[in-house]
C-alpha cells in the first residue's frame, strides 16, 4: 500500500472524533488489547477512502453499516469501494448498525474471531 495523502489523514483524524454510535459502542470494544494480539485501528485511511476499523495484522477491514448504505446509489459506491479495498489485499467484513446496537459484545468478539481466522490461514 502507498503513502497516504496527508489530507486524507487530516480527513480521518476528524471522523475519529466524531464516530457514530454503533462505531464508538464497537470501538469501545476493541480498542482494549487483548492477550490475542490483535490491534485494531478507527477510521484508517486506505488510498481515497477511510476505513471504520482497520486491522493490519489480519489484512481486515471492517466496515459498520447503517440504513443510509441501503439508499440511492449507496450500495454501488459500497460494492466499488469493496473492489478497492479487496485489490489492496485486505478481506472487507461488513456489519450492520443494528446489529451492533442489539449486542455490541457479540459482535466484536465476531469482529475478533474473523481476525483472529485469518491470521491463521497465514
Amino acid at each position: 500500500m502507498s503513502a497516504t495523502d496527508p489530507k486524507q489523514i487530516a480527513k480521518a483524524r476528524r471522523f475519529r472524533k466524531s464516530l457514530t454510535m454503533s462505531e464508538w459502542l464497537l470501538w469501545e470494544r476493541l480498542k482494549h488489547r487483548l492477550d490475542d494480539g490483535l490491534v485494531f485501528r478507527r477510521q484508517h485511511p486506505l488510498g481515497s477512502y477511510i476505513l471504520d476499523f482497520y486491522c493490519k495484522a489480519a489484512r481486515l477491514c471492517i466496515e459498520v453499516d447503517g440504513a443510509h448504505h441501503s439508499l440511492a446509489d449507496r450500495p454501488q459506491r459500497d460494492a466499488e469501494r469493496d473492489r478497492f479495498v479487496e485489490a489492496q489485499g485486505l478481506e472487507v467484513y461488513r456489519i450492520a448498525a443494528a446489529d451492533v446496537f442489539a449486542d455490541p459484545d457479540a459482535v466484536a468478539d465476531g469482529v475478533r474471531l474473523k481476525a483472529l481466522a485469518r491470521l491463521n490461514r497465514s
